[in-house]
C-alpha cells in the first residue's frame, strides 16, 4: 500500500466520485504523454494535429468533408507495456457533440481498452466514458493483479482528440509497445461511414478494428462517414502508403454511375503506385430491409452489377493482385447486424471481420 496517500483533498474527493480512490485514500499517479508511446493507425507523420488521418497538406487538395471527418481517429491506438495494477486517462475532444442519433457516447468519443492475456491473445478491459467537454478523465482498469503485461488504447470512432494521458499508479512501470514484426506492413482500408466505425458500440468493436487484433496487425482506417467515393484526390493519399493489402470499401456512397467512373481509376491507380500490394474490392453491403425497400434493393444490385463489370474488365487488363469480396457474405441473412438497415451493430461488425479475414487471412 505504498503508492496510497491517507490525505482528503480536493483531489481526493474528484478521484472518489471517479472511482480511484480505495477507503478514503489516494492513489499517486504519474501521467504519460500517449505521443510518447507506441501510437498506431496513422499513415502519414506531416499532420497537422497528432491524431489525424490524413496529412496536413490534405486540407487544400480534399473536399472540405473528407477533410473534416480525416480528423476524427477512427482506428488510431496507443499500445504500451506496463507492470500496473491500474490504468487512468485523461483526453481533451475537439468537438461538442459527445454521442450521435446511432452512436453511444463511449464509441464516438470515448476510449476502449484491451490487455494480451497469457495465451498472447488480445482481451477487453475496460472503457473511458465521455462525461463533458472539452476534458475527459475514467479510470479505464483497477484491480488487475501485478505483472507485465501489453497494453492497447482505441482513441474516438468520432470526435477529434487534442491530447491523450495514460496515467499509472506512481512508481509502476511504462513503456512503449514491443515492435511488430520485421518487415509487417499495416492493412488500409479505404471506405464509408461503416469502416469509419458507425455504429459500433466502442472503439475496438469495428470490423478495422477486430482484424488488427485477429491478424496482430496495424491498421490504418481512412473511412469517411458518407464520403468515401474512390475520389482521386483522396486515392492519391492512399496510395502513399506502403500497406500489406489495401481494401477499397466505398460502394455504400456511390452509385452505379460513380463506381463505373472512378473504381478502375482507383485501383490503377494504386496498382501505378504500388505494383506488388494486393487489392480487396468490396462489393456494396445488402440493406437488411431491401427485401421489403425496392429503391434500397435496385441500389445495391445496380451498384454490385457495376462493381463486377469493373472487376472483370480488370482481370482482363491483367489488373494483378486483385482479390473480390460479394455483398452476401458481409452481415448475414437473418435481418438482425445493423441499427438502421445499413451501420452495423456489433454482430454485424463481427460478422463483416469474419467475410474479412476469411479472405484477408490466404494473404
Amino acid at each position: 500500500m505504498a503508492n496510497w496517500i491517507p490525505m482528503m483533498t480536493r483531489r481526493t474527493f474528484s478521484s472518489l466520485m471517479s472511482g480511484t480512490v480505495l477507503l478514503g485514500q489516494e492513489v499517486e499517479l504519474d501521467w504519460h504523454d500517449a505521443l510518447k508511446l507506441t501510437v498506431e493507425g496513422l499513415g502519414f507523420k506531416d499532420l497537422s494535429s497528432p491524431y489525424d488521418r490524413l496529412p496536413g497538406r490534405a486540407e487544400a487538395l480534399v473536399r472540405k468533408a473528407v477533410w473534416d471527418l480525416s480528423r476524427d481517429p477512427s482506428g488510431v491506438l496507443v499500445r504500451f507495456m506496463a507492470n500496473t495494477t491500474a490504468i487512468h486517462a485523461r483526453w481533451t475532444l475537439r468537438n461538442k457533440t459527445l454521442a450521435g442519433p446511432v452512436m453511444t457516447g463511449t464509441g464516438q468519443s470515448g476510449l476502449d481498452l484491451y490487455a494480451r492475456d497469457a495465451a498472447g491473445k488480445w482481451r477487453w478491459r475496460g472503457i473511458g466514458k465521455p462525461t463533458k467537454f472539452p476534458d475527459n478523465s475514467d479510470v479505464l482498469a483497477t484491480g488487475m493483479p501485478p505483472g507485465d503485461r501489453e497494453y492497447m488504447v482505441y482513441l474516438p470512432l468520432r470526435n477529434p482528440v487534442a491530447s491523450l494521458e495514460i496515467g499509472v499508479p506512481k512508481g509502476a512501470r511504462i513503456d512503449r509497445g514491443p515492435a511488430r514484426a520485421a518487415g509487417s506492413k499495416p492493412m488500409v482500408f479505404y471506405g464509408t461511414s461503416i469502416t469509419h466505425g458507425i455504429s459500433a458500440s466502442r472503439p475496438g468493436m469495428t470490423h478495422v478494428a477486430m482484424l488488427g487484433r485477429q491478424m496482430n496487425r496495424e491498421v490504418i482506417n481512412l473511412g469517411f462517414s458518407g464520403n468515401g467515393k474512390m475520389e482521386p484526390e483522396v486515392t492519391q493519399f492512399v496510395a502513399e502508403i506502403d500497406a500489406a493489402v489495401y481494401v477499397l470499401d466505398c460502394l455504400p456512397n456511390m452509385n452505379a454511375q460513380e463506381v463505373q467512373e472512378r473504381a478502375e481509376v482507383c485501383v490503377k491507380t494504386l496498382r501505378k503506385a504500388r505494383p506488388g500490394t494486393p487489392i480487396l474490392l468490396v462489393e456494396d453491403r445488402n440493406y437488411s430491409d431491401n427485401f421489403l425497400n425496392p429503391l434500397r434493393k435496385e441500389r445495391n444490385e445496380t451498384n454490385h452489377e457495376a462493381m463486377r463489370a469493373v472487376y472483370a474488365k480488370l482481370l482482363k487488363d491483367k489488373v494483378g493482385g486483385l482479390l473480390y469480396l460479394k455483398a452476401e457474405e458481409l452481415l448475414g441473412d437473418d435481418g438482425e447486424a445493423t441499427i438502421d438497415g445499413s451501420h452495423p451493430t456489433d454482430l454485424g461488425f463481427m460478422r463483416q471481420a469474419a467475410a474479412f479475414a476469411k479472405v484477408l487471412r490466404g494473404l
